[in-house]
């Protein structure tokens, strides 16, 4: 079955049942639950999770994220990417000083709701209207906020306040709600009540639709109702990269999943399974690997319509990624450039339920709230995806109108002989292809239980030679690193992006699942 050693801080047991939700906030995990009691499938929660999200949690997401899936139905896995698209009007010479982080000029055009209608009319067994209807009671009723939530509402209206529509509908009373404190956002209500009644029309060329161009407008945006009328979610299948007799699939470009498949098929060239789990070779191992995976994920990948120089396939090649393993040296750390494989701030849920479907579903405004833009009366806080776009000549990765823009936010799936093994992933930034490589390994490798993996201390790196480590790490451990040559910063896990916020469904060899959610975050695992 599973072990659980309760050997890391939260001390926190996985939940075991046959049908569960693991979340972020437990308002939305009991939402997705609640949809199951009603007859609906994993898929039904999911949606219901990700709506009750975008209120409880305003934060990682909101009504104007985008949104990645992938998805075991039974039989088939699938993946969804539903990351929106560059205006039109976007091009190179509309940043002269580069991409812009916050207001209208960081907005491309949100793809989560266009996910939410494609999986249920694809996969839902419930309609629209009762699986929004958890979402819209917390907007229209209010919710009391939770504690890790707070702390980043009131960092983010620091930086937010003064964006255009924010203060109106993010910061009631002049300031961001305490724990504890009730919060409204009617105006979120109205919006998804309109998107049950029109089955999301009325957000792409609708009431909706309209009201954001005009906010565009009048602020000096760039999005039309045709920008906004051509979102189409685009199932692309998954990416995949195999490590023993585990597979890991991951959405494929413009996200960072290829990263953590990368890394993966790096470390299957190493000894790292002579080494246990917070041993200093495999630790550092897993840094190394990573650093390498992410010279080339900076260097080459894009909208997977423009990669037309170095694409998937080449970043995947088995001999190139054992020729990168063959740079890493035991002896110390390096700081290592891109290859050259062609030769010549986010929330996430899983859910699973008894018939088998397991759901690994993330959607994210970047930044913790975004661009920081709120279109008044609707509820909609913009993301500021624009800001993944680089403006250097010759990259793959330059704007353009009508691209899609790397992308931060992955979910993540697990395949064992053929079979699901494993729905998770996590929200945070830089670090969610390191967060999947870690949790896999820690799961899979070593046998840590869903739970225990994601109590575990985790570290992330950042640019040269500099790694960020949690505090729960050993001190032999991180003295031993920087004896290698890394250049620790031990960072408390309490930022926007920071070390992440990890949920876990495994599914177990007799039936059911175990389920873990992150101490990091305010959220909950739950079942029936």
């Amino acid at each position: 079955m599973f072990r659980h050693d309760p050997i890391y801080p939260s001390h926190r047991s996985p939940v075991v049942a046959d049908n569960v939700v693991a979340t972020s906030q437990p308002l939305a995990t009991q939402a997705g639950l609640l949809m199951m009691q009603q007859g609906g499938n994993a898929v039904d929660a999911a949606i219901a999770t990700a709506a009750a999200l975008t209120v409880v949690e305003p934060t990682g997401n909101g009504l104007g994220s985008d949104a990645f899936c992938i998805l075991w139905d039974g039989e088939k896995l699938h993946g969804l990417n539903a990351s929106g698209r560059a205006p039109a009007a976007w091009s190179p010479e509309r940043f002269p000083d580069g991409m812009i982080e916050h207001g209208w000029d960081s907005v491309t055009v949100p793809g989560a709701v266009s996910a939410w209608v494609e999986l249920m009319e694809k996969f839902g067994k419930l309609d629209l209207a009762t699986v929004l209807a958890p979402a819209i009671r917390y907007a229209e009723e209010g919710f009391l906020v939770s504690p890790t939530i707070a702390t980043l509402w009131a960092r983010g209206a620091e930086v937010l306040g003064k964006q255009p529509g924010f203060a109106e509908t993010f910061l009631p009373e002049g300031r961001a709600p305490k724990a504890g404190e009730r919060f409204r956002n009617p105006g979120a209500a109205r919006t998804l009540r309109l998107i049950a009644e029109t089955n999301g029309r009325a957000f792409y060329e609708g009431e909706i639709a309209e009201e954001i161009v005009a906010h565009a407008k009048a602020n000096g945006g760039a999005m039309t109702m045709a920008d906004l009328a051509a979102n189409k979610p685009e199932w692309c299948g998954t990416i995949s990269q195999s490590f023993d007799d585990v597979d890991l699939h991951e959405i494929p470009p413009n996200g960072q999943g290829i990263a953590a498949l990368m890394a993966l098929g790096i470390l299957e060239h190493s000894d790292i399974r002579a080494h246990g789990a917070d041993d200093l070779m495999a630790v550092h191992l897993q840094i190394e690997a990573c650093k390498l995976a992410y010279s080339d994920l900076h260097a080459y990948v894009a909208d997977r319509t423009a990669m037309t120089e170095v694409d998937e396939k080449a970043l995947l090649d088995p001999a190139y990624l054992k020729s990168r393993a063959a740079l890493i040296s035991t002896e110390e750390a390096q700081d290592f450039g891109a290859g050259a494989p062609k030769q010549g701030g986010t929330v996430l849920m899983s859910t699973a339920d008894a018939s088998g479907m397991m759901v690994s579903f993330i959607q994210s405004n970047y930044a913790g709230f975004g661009s920081g833009v709120v279109v008044p009366g609707t509820g909609v806080s913009m993301q500021n995806r624009g800001f993944g776009f680089t403006t250097e000549p010759g990259h793959q990765n330059i704007v353009a109108g009508g691209k899609r823009p790397f992308h931060t936010i992955i979910p993540g799936f697990a395949m064992k002989n053929g079979q699901p093994l494993m729905a998770y992933g996590m929200m945070g930034g830089p670090i969610q292809a390191q967060g999947h490589m870690q949790l896999l390994l820690r799961t899979q490798l070593w046998g840590q239980d869903v739970q225990v993996a994601a109590d575990a201390p985790r570290w992330r790196i950042l640019s040269g030679l500099e790694v960020a480590c949690e505090p729960a790490m050993a001190p032999e451990l991180l003295q031993e690193l920087r004896d290698l040559g890394h250049v620790v910063h031990v960072e408390a896990p309490d930022n926007a992006f920071g070390f992440g916020g990890a949920q876990l469904v495994q599914r177990l060899p007799e039936g059911g699942y175990s389920a873990g959610s992150d101490p990091r975050k305010d959220g909950q695992a739950a079942g029936f």
